[in-house]
């Protein structure tokens, strides 16, 4: 779990079943008070359940919730003084925008009078000041979706639960709105937990992450070192697009390095030969994949690197880049050609790159990362496979 000194909200041992399905399994987390933290994890993975089990809409079966320094766990939702945005929009089709708005406050006892220059507060930080006199049927997808988060902000408090807001919206709109729910949190100083199963969103909003996968919490931290220094495989997996490249691969012990030795490539791994597994899992990320013309000369400027063929099988044209797709001796591998080179036609060949260092060590069984993950042995190691 991470450190819970600056936590405004922890869960201890946090586990939740329905029937023989166990959602939260055992979960421990820690959340950063003043922060952006996402939640990021593959549909149906238990962010929700996790959020209403925050809130005091469900009860977990075990474990604590520690809110502000209080044990919440028994507290009621109200005791909490927790703003939340639902996943659906959840809009009362017989009140006006600004009635909606203003329902959390009528239900914490604020007035009238008292309630106006918070609700158009509210609605000015989600640009729907012009909209307060409507009511839902007369608004679109997104402007409804800003009624329900200015509805969540209106209540008076420093932390805000955002349950997967966006999903369903189209790209453009929730391109807008992840810009202004990044200056609402600046805004606001307060802390946001935000849920989503995008990992596009979750990288761009947070600024700090927690991955979950199986009922548990397996990576926390920077966004940047989540992504470029995983904690476990799956945090690799489900973290970036395209899809990071797994090879199952032997570790073996020669001239006083290991060797990483897979059907695709080998490379020299700074790994303690005592810790060194007979195996591993290799994971590399589909840019830290350098394509280049059969017969290139090796390097690059890319620093010490190792080289070997593979044959082009598809390109999947995304405008801007290629996601380009090899077989290395019966190997799947998957790359990204940001230049639009066409260096080789369909069933063509390429010579590939890696630098060692960018290749991850994980272990077959648990999936954690072993060691310090893989990184060059030496200034001389160099090794070339075709």
């Amino acid at each position: 779990m991470s450190d819970s000194g600056d936590a405004i909200v922890a869960f201890s041992d946090i586990a939740k079943r329905y029937g023989q399905h166990a959602v939260l399994d055992r979960l421990d987390l820690a959340v950063p008070a003043g922060r952006f933290t996402v939640v990021y994890g593959p549909p149906a993975s238990g962010k929700s359940v996790l959020l209403r089990v925050l809130m005091g809409l469900e009860s977990p079966d075990r474990g604590r919730i520690v809110v502000r320094g209080q044990d919440v766990t028994a507290a009621s939702a109200a005791e909490r003084n927790i703003g939340y945005v639902p996943q659906s929009f959840a809009l009362y089709p017989y009140l006006s925008v600004r009635d909606n708005i203003a329902y959390p406050l009528t239900l914490a006892g604020v007035g009238g009078r008292e309630a106006a220059p918070i609700v158009e507060r509210a609605a000015a930080m989600l640009k729907i000041g012009d909209l307060l006199g409507k009511r839902p049927d007369q608004l679109s997808g997104g402007q409804k979706q800003r009624v329900a988060i200015a509805r969540g902000i209106a209540k008076q408090t420093d932390l805000y639960v955002l349950d997967d807001p966006l999903a369903g919206l189209d790209f453009k709109l929730r391109e807008q709105l992840v810009e202004d729910l990044h200056n609402l949190q600046t805004e606001t100083n307060a802390t946001f937990l935000y849920a989503t199963s995008d990992a596009v969103e979750a990288l761009t909003l947070a600024d700090w992450l927690a991955v979950l996968d199986g009922g548990r919490i397996i990576d926390h931290g920077d966004p940047e070192a989540i992504y470029h220094e995983p904690a476990h495989a799956r945090t690799m997996a489900l973290v970036g697009f395209p899809p990071a490249n797994f090879v199952s691969a032997a570790l073996e012990p020669r001239d006083g390095r290991i060797w990483c030795r897979a059907s695709a490539f080998a490379a020299p791994v700074e790994l303690a030969a005592a810790a060194s597994p007979a195996v591993a899992v290799v994971g590399v990320r589909p840019e830290s994949l350098a394509l280049h013309a059969v017969g290139a000369p090796n390097g690059n400027g890319r620093g010490e690197e190792i080289m070997f063929e593979a044959r082009v099988l598809l390109r999947e044209d995304l405008g801007g880049e290629e996601i380009v797709y090899l077989d290395v001796n019966g190997t799947a591998l998957t790359s990204i050609d940001r230049l639009h080179r066409r260096l080789a036609d369909i069933d063509g060949r390429l010579a590939v790159t890696i630098r060692p260092r960018e290749l991850l060590l994980f272990s077959p069984e648990t999936g954690e990362r072993i060691g310090r993950g893989a990184a060059v042995a030496g200034p001389s190691a160099t090794a070339r496979q075709g």
